[in-house]
């Protein structure tokens, strides 16, 4: 949607509604609006020494203290009030660039007079206050300020800038001459600025740098009027003379407001207010002479340019104000993102330890979720992704768990024992990590070493039970290592977990001050705590003789023992009948079952001392299996759960919050300096921001005088209507279709359309038609 205004009821708004729509944008200028969006304005423009100065004093009537060997050294906003008194109001904006200290100390001047008689010299103190001088710097970004009151002021408000520099000088660095150019370009490359580009015809207006400028930032010439000066210094009937005719009548640069020509008078003569009378009588005498007074007399004189400016300035505006409406609640969306997006205010304590109050029940809750298994919360992502998975905290205990107990068992014991006939030397060669192989043969011969020297007064044929307790303890050895691996994978799985925890509730400040300070030490805590209680399991298991009352022992004992016996037995009987296997055998012959019965009876082992070795073996491995399932659990339940799941909720509960000393709450939930001034940046933005949207929505339905139309109004943009606006001369030709209103912008779109005497589809048909019979001379007036 498109907002537009009526032509004629434009023609027709009283001083009074004008006043008000300037008086507006004006205020959204000092509101500081101008800094976040482009607002309606014009802007004067010209190569130094073209004229400018003296345009913008016979627009005015006030004289500026113009002198030929100067120039405009900042931008000047003049501000043109009709009132009954004479005032004039000078000020100083100071530039964004600008440090805090030096905006607030130019910001205080602000001077008055009654008269005109101390302007001069209130220019020259603002200068001073600016740092310009001879010897300071030559130009300054900050703008002057200038309003001026009076009963024969017209309405307007126009920016004069500095001139443009063709080279440096010894009194113009090519510092002043990037830094003019720069002024320059940013004022007129803003959307909504009206280019008042003015050209000496002292000079080739080809060569003239604000030429080049104005149509490099307004591609298409829509917002730019030219300003022709001191055409009485060109030669009657020259061809100079005759090319600046023709580019007074837009034929050789075109531009859409068209071009206007002005004969100042030489400013070495103009000393004060009496001769601005003069001046007008001599240049409406010069263009009523010569090759001038062929031209149509709205294009000539200063008498013309005033309303022209004037009418050209509020026609902008109302153009612009609907876009302006809308961009302004755009940056609003956009700041307010931006604020909402630090987190709520944390100046004081109170606030400061409030938010870290709120953090903590939301952490307490998303930890308790993760650690239950309950993944219902929107923290909880998609579990195929691994920071899903990182977020499932029981998932991952419960992996690792299992992890430890299959590395348990399959490395947790020293030796594994098999029929093999590999030396125990070989099967050290193994990889590291896996347990040796070595052979029963082996492994008994290793015990009765281990026997031998660890006899008390047992018999003979009898062992000491503390060599079961020193093969348990070579045997499960790995245990360790195995262990501390498992705790550490654990507590890691943890750290990244809280991490993920804490930055989803957190701003990075704080989540990275919380990480430091509070959870770094509480995590370091935790894991201490865990490796000393599995230090104390690993002593209980280790470091003790076994003790183990469990029916699961005797079974294992029973069942080493009973196992040994039936291979012993079927070896003896395959041996005894000559057979390979103890299935469904077919035998030949006559059998003496009392030989099979003494090869069973038969001892095995004729030494005492391996017998006696060969069952502490057995009773080391069956308790050994026992040992490990045990501690496999006490692990799992008294480190891992106890010592590590059940206290990551107390890392930052409300009570630890509440316990926090003052300065530690500070240092956590405090704003950075830099955050604080970004948060005071951007709510000054939107307070700006919110205030020039309540100042430009107030005139979205202002009516002009007696007519009934609105002067805003709402109408779709259509392809057609684009092609209109580009293709005509004229700035603004369309009427009124429905009334800016929240009623009208309520409106169905398509019921619009379906209705074949809706304003929106008059206005369409309106359009095509006029598209059809349009001519290339259309009124001036209607230029914008």
């Amino acid at each position: 949607m498109v907002i537009s205004f009526n032509t004629q009821a434009l023609n027709g708004l009283c001083s009074e509604d004008q006043l008000e729509l300037l008086d507006a944008v004006d205020r959204l200028r000092l509101q500081g609006l101008d800094h976040y969006v482009s607002l309606p304005q014009i802007i004067v423009c010209g190569d130094q020494s073209s004229g400018k100065s003296s345009v913008l004093e016979a627009i005015s009537g006030v004289p500026f203290p113009v002198k030929s060997n100067l120039c405009t050294r900042f931008p000047t906003e003049l501000v043109l009030r009709r009132t009954a008194k004479i005032g004039v109001t000078v000020s100083i904006v100071p530039h964004s660039s600008l440090g805090l200290s030096e905006q607030s100390r130019l910001a205080g001047f602000h001077e008055k007079l009654d008269s005109f008689e101390g302007f001069p010299a209130l220019i020259e103190k603002a200068k001073a206050a600016m740092g310009i001088s001879t010897h300071g710097k030559a130009f300054a970004k900050d703008l002057l300020r200038v309003e001026i009151t009076g009963p024969n002021r017209p309405h307007l408000t126009i920016v004069d800038l500095p001139g443009l520099i063709h080279s440096e000088t010894k009194q113009q660095s090519a510092d002043d001459v990037e830094l003019v150019q720069e002024v320059v370009t940013s004022y007129m490359k803003q959307p909504r600025s009206i280019i008042l580009a003015v050209i000496s015809a002292k000079n080739d207006f080809a060569n003239q740098i604000v030429l080049k400028l104005a149509r490099t930032a307004d591609l298409h010439g829509t917002r730019t009027m030219g300003v022709i000066t001191k055409p009485d210094t060109l030669v009657t009937g020259s061809d100079s003379e005759l090319l600046y005719a023709s580019l007074a009548q837009n034929n050789e640069v075109e531009f859409r407001l068209g071009w206007h020509v002005l004969k100042n008078m030489d400013s070495e003569k103009v000393q004060g207010a009496s001769l601005l009378a003069e001046r007008d009588a001599e240049e409406a005498d010069f263009f009523s002479q010569g090759i001038w007074q062929q031209l149509p007399s709205h294009m000539l004189g200063i008498d013309e340019l005033r309303p022209k400016l004037s009418n050209v300035l509020i026609r902008q505006i109302a153009r612009e104000l609907p876009s302006l409406i809308s961009e302004i609640d755009v940056g609003i969306t956009a700041t307010q993102k931006k604020i909402k997006a630090l987190g709520v205010p944390r100046i004081t304590p109170d606030e400061q330890r409030l938010e870290l109050l709120r953090i903590s029940q939301r952490f307490q809750t998303l930890v308790k979720a993760s650690v239950d298994g309950t993944y219902n919360d929107a923290f909880f992502e998609n579990a195929k992704t691994e920071r899903g998975y990182q977020q499932r905290i029981r998932a991952i205990i419960q992996n690792l768990n299992q992890d430890f107990s299959d590395e348990l068992l399959e490395r947790g014991h020293l030796r594994e024992m098999q029929e093999s006939t590999q030396s125990l030397d070989e099967t050290r060669k193994r990889k590291p990590g896996q347990p040796v192989l070595i052979s029963r043969d082996q492994f008994i011969t290793h015990t009765r070493i281990l026997l031998r020297r660890t006899r008390a007064r047992e018999l003979p044929n009898l062992f000491n039970p503390m060599v079961v307790a020193d093969l348990f303890h070579e045997q499960s050895g790995p245990w360790k290592s195995i262990v501390d691996s498992h705790v550490r994978a654990t507590w890691d799985a943890a750290n990244k977990f809280l991490e993920l925890v804490i930055k989803s509730i957190a701003d990075p400040a704080i989540s990275t001050a919380l990480i430091a300070e509070v959870f770094g030490p509480a995590l370091e805590k935790l894991v201490l705590d865990a490796e000393t209680q599995t230090a104390e399991l690993l002593n209980a298991h280790r470091s003790i003789h076994p003790i183990t009352y469990t029916q699961e022992y005797s079974q294992a004992i029973l069942d080493i023992w009973d196992g040994r016996r039936r291979q012993e037995s079927a070896s003896v009987v395959s041996s005894f009948f000559g057979c390979k296997g103890l299935g469904s055998v077919e035998l030949d012959g006559v059998y003496d079952l009392t030989a099979l019965v003494d090869a069973l009876a038969a001892r095995r082992e004729p030494d005492v001392e391996r017998i006696a070795a060969s069952e502490a073996l057995d009773c080391m491995h069956a308790y050994y299996n026992v040992a490990m399932k045990r501690f496999l659990d006490d692990v799992s339940v008294e480190v891992i759960e106890e010592k590590l799941l059940a206290m990551l909720g107390d890392i930052l509960s409300p009570v630890k919050v509440f316990g926090m000393s003052p300065e530690l709450v500070a240092r956590i939930a405090g704003e950075a300096r830099e955050i604080r001034a970004k948060r005071k940046k951007l709510t000054k933005q939107l307070d700006v921001l919110k205030k020039g949207s309540e100042t430009c929505k107030r005139f979205t339905g202002v009516r002009l005088g007696d007519d009934d139309s609105d002067y805003f109004t709402e109408a779709e943009d259509t392809e057609e209507e684009r092609e209109i606006e580009e293709d005509d001369d004229v700035a603004a030709l369309v009427e009124p279709v429905l009334p800016f209103t929240s009623t009208a912008l309520a409106l169905e779109p398509t019921a619009i359309e379906q209705d074949p005497e809706s304003p929106t589809s008059l206005v369409r048909r309106s359009k095509k038609k006029r598209k059809k019979h349009a001519t290339p001379d259309n009124s001036t007036d209607n230029v914008v």
